[in-house]
């Protein structure tokens, strides 16, 4: 029986990250160049939507890269909360920048159904360049895809920056291959079947793609801003770290008054309002409360364990508030 593999160093996963979103960086700078280049030759909205995500992609990458270099350092002066809310940030900016995104997309593409429905001529798609455009930005996207998911996986599925990329980059070879599509209905049919929508099929995808994409970006910009104001973690986490602290209860005894966990990028923290029953020294609620630290990240990396002594739980009782 062979044993367990033992768990990757901190300096190991940040590694592995930074070296994963480097890679995102340069790639998705040269799905953006190329983008941009094929839908100046094509006269193709959908491709420049393309092209924008992919800038946006690399912009990300960038401010990714740094974030998860500190995102595990610890409290210091500048930050005594310590740096975990930097990834819920990025997260939050994630997200809305390529919510604002589909939002002009949409209103470009809305304009230009207007327009040619008012009697306006769309200028004409030039299907050449798209045939290589699609064919290596789909390639692209699959192995950026593989590359975040393998880095994921393989830093023990807790970095949320890594999460994203991998998702940011599979839904990006949906749009691609979604357009591809698209246009290509629109180009086989063009003098038949769809030949009244053929002069705006393109804004007919593009308009087809956010409405794909517009409900993930949304569930990714509330988690974002969920973590960032503190919301209350999933049931499931609220158990395990119930489950977690119940050793050093039953130990050391006591009673848990309340106990509340929040999450913040791939870091939670534990809050525990806990009664010792009787006079403790200092040094004994640090034994308790580094036990339960140590407990509690067996099943939640990187948790931090915040032990408040109080007879009461998080809110002061009515009859004794002085507020």
């Amino acid at each position: 029986m062979t044993d367990a593999p033992a768990p990757m160093e901190a300096a190991q996963i940040r590694k592995l990250e930074g070296r994963s979103l480097q890679v995102a960086m340069w790639g998705n700078l040269f799905m953006a160049f190329a983008g941009i280049a094929a839908a100046v030759l094509s006269n193709s909205i959908a491709i420049m939507t393309d092209g924008l995500f992919s800038l946006i992609g690399f912009t990300a990458a960038f401010l990714g890269r740094r974030i998860s270099q500190n995102v595990e350092a610890g409290p210091d002066r500048l930050r005594p909360m310590g740096y975990a809310a930097d990834e819920a940030l990025f997260t939050t900016f994630r997200a809305l920048s390529l919510l604002g995104l589909v939002i002009f997309a949409v209103a470009t593409a809305s304009m230009n159904i207007y327009k040619y429905l008012s009697g306006g001529t769309p200028p004409e798609l030039v299907y050449a360049p798209l045939v290589m455009y699609f064919a290596v930005i789909g390639t692209t996207c699959f192995l950026l895809w593989a590359l975040h998911h393998h880095t994921w996986s393989r830093t023990g599925k807790n970095s949320d920056i890594l999460r994203l990329e991998a998702k940011a980059s599979m839904f990006d070879g949906v749009i691609t291959a979604a357009a591809a599509a698209g246009l290509g209905a629109v180009y086989v049919f063009r003098d038949g079947l769809l030949a009244p929508i053929a002069p705006i099929g393109d804004s007919i995808v593009v308009l087809m793609l956010c409405l794909v994409v517009v409900g993930q970006y949304r569930n990714d910009l509330m988690t974002g801003m969920g973590e960032l104001v503190g919301v209350t973690a999933s049931p499931a986490t609220l158990a395990t770290a119930r489950r977690a602290i119940r050793p050093a209860i039953s130990e050391y005894g006591g009673t848990l008054r309340d106990l509340s966990v929040v999450k913040q990028g791939r870091s939670h923290l534990v809050t525990v309002y806990y009664d010792p029953g009787e006079p403790v020294s200092a040094a004994h609620i640090d034994e308790i409360n580094l036990r339960m630290i140590a407990d509690v990240r067996t099943d939640l990396p990187g948790a931090d364990v915040l032990l408040i002594i109080s007879e009461h739980p998080r809110r002061w009782p009515d009859d004794i508030s002085p507020f």
